[in-house]
């Protein structure tokens, strides 16, 4: 049902896209925006991780450095069938925890030292659990694609306000102020209703990683005791580091500190991740 959901969201996209192309007035307009914003989400899906892990001070560790937390990784990569990852110790008290790279073979798990604290084992398996089925289910490269079409969507959006502001199109006044109305209309609407879609992909991206991280460690619940320790603690200890940017990647919101409408949330209801991974206990999954 999550990649479903998915493939909905990101079919929308392309029909936004097409529908702002249509408004424009031409293909030139959408081609050159779509390739420049293309060409900025694949510098972003190549760098991305080692830009991220620099921003959070984050700190490469091997089996020497902490054998517990680097056998648990190597434990759950092995039972997931994936490439060992690279890990990272973030220099932070809030517990959080985030992978990034952009395919198995070059990701990268990286988790705090307030995670490494407040968790059991087990809850900390369930979490880095969670990690690696980001990375088994590729939504590196899920949330680039969205990226790139909303960032796309965003730049039509501005040749279209402008080129409304300019009177673009214009044959007399009243067929003209009509059209720069409806082209200033879909110039704001289109890029917010963008936004949306590309975080409801994250959102239910999230889902999906519970859901997989569940059946790779073999444990819901412990996953679930884990996000219900983690979402409390984000309020008592919120990461001032965080960026707006970089929210999503983490398994709980870092800026839940403050009042985060639901609809521009990059997390689901925590009550409902919860809940799903406690009815995976109850049904045996």
């Amino acid at each position: 049902m999550n990649r479903l959901k998915t493939t909905f969201l990101l079919s929308l996209l392309t029909v936004l896209m097409v529908l702002m192309g249509s408004a424009i007035g031409g293909k030139t307009g959408m081609v050159f925006a779509f390739f420049m914003a293309a060409a900025m989400n694949f510098f972003s899906y190549w760098f991305s991780d080692k830009i991220v892990l620099k921003m959070y001070g984050a700190q490469e560790i091997g089996e020497h450095d902490h054998p517990a937390f680097y056998g648990m990784v190597r434990r759950l990569a092995i039972q997931a069938g994936l490439p060992m990852p690279r890990v990272y110790i973030i220099p932070s008290e809030s517990p959080n925890a985030f992978a990034t790279g952009r395919n198995p073979d070059n990701a990268a798990v990286a988790a705090t030292e307030g995670i490494l604290r407040i968790l059991s084992p087990e809850e900390l398996e369930g979490v880095m659990a969670h990690e690696l089925a980001h990375v088994q289910n590729r939504d590196i490269l899920v949330g680039t694609i969205a990226a790139t079409f909303a960032g796309a969507i965003s730049m039509l959006g501005s040749m279209l306000q402008w080129g409304a502001m300019l009177g673009a199109g214009r044959n007399d006044d009243e067929e003209g102020a009509g059209g720069i109305v409806g082209s200033l209309v879909m110039a704001i609407i289109a890029p917010i209703a963008a936004m949306l879609i590309q975080m409801a992909v994250s959102r239910s991206r999230e889902y999906l990683a519970d859901e997989t991280g569940a059946r790779i460690c073999g444990r819901p619940l412990a996953l679930a005791n884990a996000l219900r320790k983690l979402h409390t603690a984000s309020h008592m200890i919120p990461m001032q580091e965080a960026k707006p940017a970089s929210a999503h990647m983490f398994i709980v919101n870092p800026l839940s500190g403050g009042s985060l409408l639901k609809l521009f949330s990059t997390h689901p209801p925590m009550e409902e991740r919860i809940a799903r991974l406690e009815g995976m206990a109850r049904g045996g999954w």
